[in-house]
């Protein structure tokens, strides 16, 4: 227990110099910024690794420190592919300390090892899947927070927010479609190993819990939202507002379950 309270607490001051970094004026995309965000996965993937070092562990703060580590590892990935997704850095440091506080909070929480499945193998796929899911619609609802606070700044005619780091509007529509995109697949793929892994284990393909509603109705949610944009255009605050929608009935599929039934009900 102390070693995970040690992991946890350096994990959130891996985070600190991101935030120190990408809060100061002149931000860029320098070896600094590779470097203090490379930290900032690093420090919650150990984390994981210490919590996990038997099996793999189903409890809220675990959760939460996988989380900011795929969140963090998909956002490097990213910023190395598209050129403006590096501008999110702001709000998304300060989000993922957030998280991370919220998981040292709960860091007393009883472990819930993962039970085992005749296809391990597939249920690591599965695991997989839905950590890169959650990482990449996280992504995606921090970009839809960028365009919405620069859309409201044009609107009011204010100073640009974050004094001009965060992309344009425009390329913060392209950056949400682009995750959303890629996380539908994502979670497609998630939702079929979970009915195989069901089969398998001669359950309901589908069964009616709150992880799985949560589940189909952020999957439809983001299929309409994406259809709405080939369709119609849609951009700006109508989309974002179906994003964060999106994100937050992911929300309430992943970590919100996990805390109700590990905090409020353990």
């Amino acid at each position: 227990m102390q070693t995970g309270i040690l992991f946890g607490l350096t994990a959130i001051v891996s985070l600190v110099p991101a935030i120190a970094l990408t809060w100061r004026r002149q931000f860029a995309c320098n070896a600094a910024f590779w470097t203090v965000f490379a930290l900032a996965c690093i420090g919650p993937a150990s984390a994981v690794a210490v919590r996990s070092q038997n099996a793999w562990q189903g409890d809220f703060s675990t959760s939460i420190w996988v989380t900011i580590a795929a969140t963090m590892a998909l956002f490097l990935v990213f910023s190395i592919l598209v050129k403006s997704v590096w501008r999110l850095a702001p709000l998304l440091s300060g989000y993922m300390l957030i998280l991370a506080i919220l998981g040292f909070a709960w860091q007393h929480a009883p472990h819930q090892a993962v039970p085992g499945a005749d296809n391990a193998s597939l249920l690591i796929l599965h695991i997989a899947f839905a950590v890169t899911t959650y990482g990449l619609a996280t992504l995606a609802a921090i970009a839809a927070w960028a365009a919405f606070l620069q859309e409201r700044a044009l609107k009011r005619k204010d100073r640009a927010p974050l004094g001009g780091v965060l992309p344009s509007v425009t390329d913060c529509d392209r950056l949400v479609l682009r995750f959303l995109w890629v996380g539908e697949g994502v979670l497609g793929l998630g939702l079929v190993t979970g009915i195989v892994l069901n089969a398998a284990a001669g359950n309901p393909l589908l069964t009616a819990d709150h992880k799985t509603v949560f589940t189909i109705a952020s999957f439809v949610a983001i299929g309409l939202l994406l259809f709405a944009q080939v369709k119609h255009g849609l951009r700006g605050r109508k989309a974002a507002r179906i994003v964060l929608l999106a994100y937050l009935l992911l929300t309430l599929g992943y970590p919100g379950v996990k805390f109700v039934t590990d905090v409020l009900l353990g």
